[in-house]
């Protein structure tokens, strides 16, 4: 029987929604799932994760030195809890997972498997290739599963568990040539990009940052996180972490409305899993109209001031 473990991503004594996602994951390869929980005081968090259905255990591993999650200083960690018998470690394919995966597969000496977006069986996945144009089915080879997951694929387990709580130590040695200097993060009142039920995105035709703001009015309206084309990035109307795509963030809300984005391969990459796509574009020859269930060919600049007055 697998023996799953899932890697908690918090932040700020709070547990992220995508650790709900991995253990869908975790779910369908089926087995006994343990999730760790490596903090300075892990408390709250596991708490959190105690409340997550297929949760057996909460593993918590209470360091001074995991009051900042870097990657060097978590990968020993966690290769040590891994040795304790575990045939899977899971992690959210969030920059936190992509960051963190690679370096405990390779100290466990294993290949990671990236991107799962459907579970086959306990070493069979697919995860997808060519910007998401084509699937590829993989086995995974002997040995422990290192693994992150495509959050947008999966649907978050729910809140009706009531897991036991273990504090562990753990005695890797952990190394010093990297070093937490500080963090700089873009603060926002609205959802987060990549678990928001609403994203409102927009992209290089708005001309300009100050353009934006019709954008986050229609936003706010309706209680939606703020994306943009990578070409708006490009072109400094945002800041990356707002972009959207093979190259930014992979999401997958209930409702997504694309303003002035023409519809490129890579931003449809990013995209291809929403529920309910909405395109504004005054060409009623872009691309984006392809794939959405909803299209509007009008002046942006005129439909969503009109959009946001109605609502």
């Amino acid at each position: 029987m697998s023996k799953i473990l899932v890697i908690a991503e918090h932040a700020e004594g709070k547990l992220n929604a995508s650790v709900s996602k991995t253990l869908a994951v975790a779910e369908k390869i089926g087995g006994e799932t343990h999730v760790a929980v490596l903090a300075a005081d892990g408390a709250a968090v596991a708490a959190e994760a105690a409340k997550l259905a297929g949760v057996a255990k909460v593993l918590v591993v209470n360091n001074a030195a995991n009051a900042q999650p870097t990657a060097a200083v978590l990968a020993p960690q966690i290769v040590e809890l891994a040795k304790q018998g575990y045939t899977h470690v899971l992690f959210p394919g969030t920059t936190f997972g992509k960051d963190l995966a690679p370096r405990v597969a390779a100290k466990l000496d294993v290949q990671q498997v990236s991107d799962i977006m459907a579970v086959h069986g306990a070493s069979s996945f697919d995860r997808p290739t060519y910007a998401g144009n084509a699937i590829t089915t993989v086995e995974a080879p002997a040995g422990t599963v290192v693994a992150t997951v495509r959050l947008a694929s999966f649907n978050a387990v729910a809140q009706t568990g009531s897991a036991a709580v273990e504090t562990v130590s753990v005695s890797a040695a952990l190394p010093t040539h990297t070093r937490f200097v500080k963090l700089e993060a873009q603060k926002s009142e609205r959802p987060d990009l990549q678990s928001a039920a609403k994203v409102v995105s927009g992209g290089r035709a708005l001309g300009s940052s100050e353009n934006f703001k019709v954008v986050y009015a229609l936003a706010d309206k309706i209680g939606a996180g703020v994306g943009a084309s990578r070409a708006a990035v490009d072109s400094g109307y945002v800041p990356n972490d707002m972009q959207v795509g093979q190259t930014g963030k992979i999401i997958a809300p209930e409702l997504y409305i694309a303003v002035g984005i023409s519809g490129a391969i890579q931003h449809l990459a990013g995209i291809k899993d929403a529920r309910t796509i909405v395109a504004i574009n005054k060409d009623p020859e872009a691309p984006i109209f392809e794939v959405a269930d909803f299209g509007l060919v009008g002046d942006l600049f005129q439909v969503l001031p009109e959009m946001t007055a109605k609502l």
